[in-house]
């Protein structure tokens, strides 16, 4: 006998009320969908990057939380942020996985309408990589058709990134952090110090001391861990797909993304580790 799910109290005349597709915005999501070609991959070609896009949301959520409890000194709640941001990464990477499926003869079918649209201009990805410090004014060019765009990643730029308030808060607590570290022009990605490798390597030898900033630089290091195997699984994955022909967006493909593979965002706390 199939069972009744109003006998455990279950709600079934929705009439006047918000329901789940309401909350969530279903009608609007699940018709986001427009693929242009008539080959049936493109519906994963295309939820594979929207799904994409919204882990990316709440990754700049959570980062923005972050930074802003790292400048305020309130690390408990930056540890969490920071480790739900590390989360979101994995799922990113396991996403590769489903894309992967696609074969190249079924990549090859849905290209030619792919147009110039192209992973590399997506602006949320952009502004992860502003606030983790990868600044790149240079960068800003692909969003100059987009006013509104501009402006925030323009913002970005200009804006202290994560491992800036991290160094700030290192000075704050009497570590030697040189001036023109603290003072760098913020447009500019950091380079590595040896006041701010200093500082760490006295953190690490001396954790029970240093407790918090020894916890927040290992949710750092967790960080640009999960980080680094997200953008490693999307150069292997393009690989996999196109081999090593141009990206649609006009950039040299798997040997652009392989460059990006050697980007650093924390170094000091990766060389700290040969120090120790």
């Amino acid at each position: 006998m199939a069972h009744d799910p109003t006998g455990d109290g279950a709600r079934t005349d929705l009439r006047g009320t918000m329901t789940y597709g309401d909350y969530l915005g279903l009608d609007a999501v699940l018709t986001a969908q427009h693929p242009r070609s008539p080959d049936p991959n493109e519906l994963l070609f295309i939820i594979q990057h929207q799904t994409s896009e919204l882990w990316m949301k709440l990754a700049l959520h959570e980062l923005r939380g972050a930074r802003d409890a790292v400048s305020a000194g309130d690390l408990p709640p930056a540890f969490k942020m920071l480790s739900r941001v590390s989360r979101v990464f994995e799922q990113l990477v396991h996403a590769w996985s489903v894309l992967a499926t696609m074969t190249p003869s079924e990549y090859s079918a849905i290209r030619p309408y792919l147009g110039s649209s192209s992973g590399f201009q997506s602006w949320q990805y952009r502004a992860i990589e502003f606030i983790l410090g990868n600044k790149n004014e240079h960068m800003l060019k692909p969003h100059a058709h987009r006013a509104d765009i501009q402006l925030e990643l323009e913002q970005a730029l200009g804006s202290t990134s994560l491992y800036d308030e991290a160094l700030r808060l290192l000075s704050r607590e009497g570590f030697a952090i040189a001036p023109e570290v603290l003072q760098r022009d913020l447009r500019t990605a950091y380079r590595a110090a040896p006041s701010v490798e200093q500082a760490w390597l006295a953190v690490y030898r001396e954790p029970r001391r240093y407790w918090a900033l020894y916890e927040l630089a290992e949710e750092l290091v967790d960080l640009e861990d999960a980080f680094r195997q997200w953008r490693f699984r999307h150069v292997t994955t393009v690989e996999r797909i196109i081999g090593v022909k141009r990206g649609t967006g006009g950039t040299s493909g798997v040997s652009y993304l392989r460059r990006m593979l050697d980007v650093v965002l924390f170094p000091e706390l990766w060389t700290v580790r040969t120090e120790l």
